[in-house]
């Protein structure tokens, strides 16, 4: 696995590993716990492999070419791996409610098989070539893919660790 998403693997791996089952379904009201918001990693790290499977499917990257209009924030999450809160998640990664248990084993299990799509285009396409449009960020590259991943976990990895101290 890619030194960036081994990262980001162990902080998930450190964060959940003395959870109890209600510790990761308590939350406070209108907040997501826990289980839902490895869920939402979970349902990102899915469609990210889905959109870059089609890729390799296709033999041919599927990014827009319009690069400029997103640029700083593309910059700021991938470079940066700064993720600005506040923004409301897409509908298509919005938690449906899997048990703790199996969204535990899921999370982990759809991060390593994401790397291994984002290594077969980087393989293919190169690290530098934007592969694939993110629905906010617009085209990215592999290593921009990596950045976004790594930063958008982290981001909600802190609301965990904030909801185990409660």
């Amino acid at each position: 696995m890619h030194a960036k998403l081994e990262q980001l693997r162990r902080a998930i791996t450190e964060a959940i590993d003395d959870m109890t089952p209600e510790d990761f379904l308590r939350h406070p009201e209108g907040k997501w716990c826990a289980a839902q918001i490895l869920e939402h990693l979970n349902l990102t790290y899915i469609g990210t492999a889905k959109n870059l499977e089609r890729c390799v499917a296709s033999g041919q990257t599927l990014a827009s070419v319009d690069r400029s209009s997103k640029r700083s924030q593309r910059f700021v999450v991938t470079k940066l791996r700064w993720f600005p809160g506040g923004r409301k998640s897409p509908e298509r990664v919005l938690p449906r409610g899997l048990p703790p248990e199996q969204v535990k084993v899921e999370v982990l299990k759809n991060l390593a098989s994401m790397e291994k799509v984002i290594a077969d285009c980087e393989a293919r396409f190169g690290g530098n070539k934007p592969v694939a449009d993110h629905p906010i960020l617009g085209p990215l590259t592999v290593k921009e893919w990596r950045g976004f991943h790594l930063a958008h976990g982290r981001h909600h990895l802190s609301q965990i660790l904030r909801l185990k101290k409660r």
